[in-house]
């Protein structure tokens, strides 16, 4: 069996004229590479786009909830069904009790003095990823307790959501096995994740940036006879040729998914198969899924023209490959094929250098291209069914 354990992704994309993801002042986002402007794609917003794809809901099937009004919307729920208004308040006081005691209010009376929000006047905590199967717990837990006399209700809580927790430490959702879950309560179970992804940039200087200046024609106005626009506004765009890379710790997700009795057990054919068929929609997530931002307005729907994918024994980027900015080359004219000769060289100089030894194959849109000695795959298909068969073909 294949003892390495780490899956690098490198994914080069080529974006049509876009603005895929903003900052606070609606201008696209950049970072500052080689001394020389890129336009970024924060590793949020390709996370969350990933997580709310088709193909996600497809083949990974749940997904956590999160969110700050967890208990809020419990308590809604709960209230529509209950038989008596004593019930209601029961309910309502249990929902205040959960939210102090996973925002890490260990004192009775702390949890017992707990409040709605005075702006919003909803339940709130921190934003947490809640499983599925952990909402449906603690909703029962709430109901409940709230049939207990109030005394002693809050130990029952604190003592029933401990228990639901270590129960639910296996049975995670997917997206909390790779993203990770911070806690700041002792009875919420923290999740190291299993993959990390970085900012996506272009592999080239991208400065000055376009600027799009479009309009609202005002129908009713413009057939009365008046010119002009009903609105004016700008907005930032470019196009680029995009770095993306992502690192999947494979025994991490395994123990995060309960395959594990702990991190450093020894992975079984089985549980490493497990973990290898959700690097192959890894893969295949990272080559298609694209931010939807302004999407409607620019239509930047491309999907990967260039993938390598390693087996290797710790996580290693490519990005300095792009330290030094790509040049056009003027025969061919853009960007991408330079990328592409560039991220090929970078890795067989790296793997060389420092005696890696990775387990690797690539794909392109194009054929004739090569990675160390190896012709490249022409469909992401075979590329997923090599790691998906532990480096073999």
């Amino acid at each position: 069996m294949n003892t390495r354990n780490f899956v690098n992704f490198h994914v080069l994309i080529s974006h049509s004229p876009s603005c895929l993801n903003r900052d606070d002042m609606n201008m696209q986002k950049t970072a500052i590479f080689g001394g020389k402007t890129r336009v970024r794609i924060s590793s949020q917003s390709l996370k969350r786009a990933i997580r709310y794809s088709d193909y996600y809901a497809r083949y990974f099937i749940s997904k956590s909830q999160r969110t700050r009004r967890l208990f809020d919307k419990m308590a809604d729920e709960l209230s529509a069904s209950a038989e008596s208004a004593e019930q209601t308040t029961a309910i309502e006081k249990c929902a205040l009790y959960a939210a102090a005691i996973f925002e890490g209010k260990t004192k009775i009376d702390e949890i017992g003095k707990y409040e709605r929000d005075k702006k919003s006047d909803h339940i709130e905590t921190q934003i947490i990823p809640f499983s599925c199967a952990e909402i449906e717990g603690i909703k029962q837990i709430l109901l409940e307790a709230a049939g207990k006399p109030e005394k002693g209700r809050i130990e029952y809580m604190k003592a029933e959501i401990q228990r639901l927790e270590r129960e639910q430490r296996t049975r995670i959702d997917l997206d909390v096995a790779l993203s990770g879950r911070m806690a700041n309560s002792e009875l919420i179970y923290p999740v190291d994740g299993a993959l990390a992804v970085a900012h996506a940039i272009t592999t080239h200087t991208v400065e000055p940036q376009d600027i799009d200046w479009f309009t609202a024609v005002d129908d009713l106005t413009l057939d009365a006879g008046e010119t002009g626009a009903g609105h004016l506004n700008t907005q930032q765009f470019s196009a680029g040729v995009f770095y993306r890379y992502a690192s999947l710790n494979l025994r991490q997700l395994q123990f995060n998914l309960g395959l594990l009795a702990n991190i450093n057990a020894e992975q079984t054919t089985e549980s490493r198969a497990r973990a290898l068929d959700i690097a192959r929609h890894v893969l295949h997530l990272l080559a298609t899924v694209v931010p939807s931002a302004k999407q409607q307005s620019f239509a930047a729907h491309n999907l990967a023209d260039f993938v390598i994918v390693s087996l290797a024994d710790q996580p290693v980027s490519l990005a300095n490959a792009f330290e030094e900015p790509i040049e056009r080359e003027r025969k061919i004219g853009g960007f991408l094929q330079p990328s592409i000769t560039a991220l090929a060289d970078y890795w067989s100089r790296v793997n060389s250098a420092y005696g890696l030894d990775e387990q690797a194959r690539a794909f392109a849109l194009r054929g004739g291209i090569k990675l160390g000695d190896q012709e490249v795959l022409t469909s992401i298909a075979d590329l997923e069914q090599w790691l998906a068969n532990d480096g073999r073909a």
